[in-house]
């Protein structure tokens, strides 16, 4: 009696863990059921709303996504209103959201109510560096003249960016005073270095590259591990002796909780763009980015280096205690 039992017993084990599996599968087969919305925490025409709509087109055009897929900016507050909306949708699979720069920041400053461990981590896709440029008539020529200089001013657009915390790290590794200088955009600190208001600018290499190809500024140095392809001659910070190295991760990432089927559904469709010869034209070559795919394990194992980078910053300029 108590064999038959026990053998009921393990048959109802069996049957609950056959149906957990076939349950698991159907869900996973059947998302998604209606359209995806991907949340950007900029304007239009911003480097993120540009990610979120290429992305989306290639998703599109491949036919990845069984269902329609939005794109909806959300700006304003350094990001917290875009990230705080997609945080309150707990365990929703259907909000996609990009992360930029302010994901990391705005939790640390109080800015936002909304924590890292609020999300999901999906995926990166690309990693952007960042290049030093001077004026091209500029009489720096390499990293020795700026310490020899002893004070350098240098545009950015706030103190919160990453070519302040760039700045922050020339500073400290050249032993120079660096004058920071603020500005209203990216292009307007462009102006400032070509009219010889400034004499450095940390640039996106997304955004520099125009006025490098057409002769107006010069690159000094690159923050990624390796060359680009696009400055074949211009070196590593690390090349030079630096411990210069900054990479602005391209990822996304969904509220926490969301089902692990629908986290592993984004994976393969965000490992199949970054992939595609229509991401690295229409992208990678397009922003002289670097091709990166890290999934969602990978990608969280980084974001504690990340947020420890920006908030030991942080608390260096005194924009946290």
């Amino acid at each position: 009696m108590m064999f038959f039992r026990q053998k009921i017993r393990h048959m109802t084990w069996a049957a609950t863990a056959v149906l957990a599996v076939i349950a698991t599968a159907a869900v996973a087969q059947d998302y998604p059921e209606r359209d995806v919305t991907m949340i950007v925490q900029s304007s239009p025409g911003g480097g993120s709303d540009i990610i979120a709509r290429t992305v989306a087109g290639i998703i599109q055009q491949k036919g990845l996504l069984p269902t329609g897929l939005l794109v909806e900016n959300r700006p304003g507050g350094g990001g917290a209103i875009a990230y705080n909306f997609i945080a309150q949708r707990k365990g929703d699979p259907y909000y996609l959201g990009i992360m930029a720069t302010s994901f990391f920041v705005a939790p640390l400053m109080g800015q936002s109510p909304a924590k890292i461990s609020d999300f999901t981590p999906v995926s990166v896709i690309a990693a952007d560096p960042f290049v030093l440029v001077v004026e091209a008539n500029s009489t720096i020529q390499s990293l020795d003249d700026i310490r020899e200089m002893g004070s350098v001013r240098i545009g950015n657009t706030g103190p919160v960016t990453d070519p302040a915390l760039l700045a922050a790290s020339l500073r400290d590794e050249l032993g120079v005073q660096v004058r920071a200088v603020p500005f209203n955009g990216d292009g307007e600190v462009t102006t400032a270095l070509l009219g010889g208001h400034i004499d450095l600018q940390f640039g996106n290499a997304s955004e520099v590259m125009s006025q490098v190809e057409a002769g107006r500024v010069r690159p000094i140095a690159v923050t990624s591990s390796e060359r680009l392809e696009a400055l074949p001659d211009t070196p590593t910070f690390k090349e030079l002796g630096s411990g210069i190295e900054l990479m602005l991760y391209r990822g996304f990432m969904m509220s926490a909780d969301v089902p692990p089927e629908a986290v592993a559904f984004w994976e393969d469709v965000l490992r199949q763009v970054s992939e595609s010869p229509e991401w690295e034209e229409q992208y990678i070559r397009r922003n002289n980015s670097f091709p990166l795919y890290l999934d969602s394990e990978q990608f969280a194992a980084e974001i504690p280096n990340i947020s420890a980078r920006y908030e030991t910053y942080l608390r260096e300029i005194q924009a946290i205690k």
